[in-house]
């Protein structure tokens, strides 16, 4: 099989699927020796959504707004995504930019 992307042999290997970071499991695809790109098949791709929910790692994507309290801007974080990152009211957190569109946050 060559592959799509830059005409490199695509070799069948197992390969770890992450969500979010964390490791779904190992799932058969077809990789590209040159670029490295990764195909799955439908079926493979249904087990790993599958796995994704059971793991309690699908849907925590959600849309906010920014409010504003006081003279500061508040995000809300929803109940699911807040339990995932293991937020707790009252704790404090450091919001470290990382680019204009992305923050990571440190405990």
């Amino acid at each position: 099989m060559e592959c799509d992307e830059c005409r490199g042999k695509m070799t069948r290997e197992k390969v770890e699927f992450k969500v979010y970071g964390l490791p779904v499991g190992k799932y058969d695809a077809w990789v590209c020796q040159k670029c490295n790109q990764t195909l799955f098949s439908e079926e493979v791709a249904e087990q790993i959504d599958q796995a994704a929910k059971e793991k309690g790692l699908w849907g925590l994507e959600s849309r906010t707004k920014v409010a504003q309290t006081g003279d500061s801007l508040t995000i809300r974080v929803n109940k699911k995504l807040a339990r995932f990152l293991d937020l707790r009211k009252g704790e404090e957190v450091t919001l470290v930019p990382e680019s204009k569109s992305k923050v990571m946050i440190i405990r």
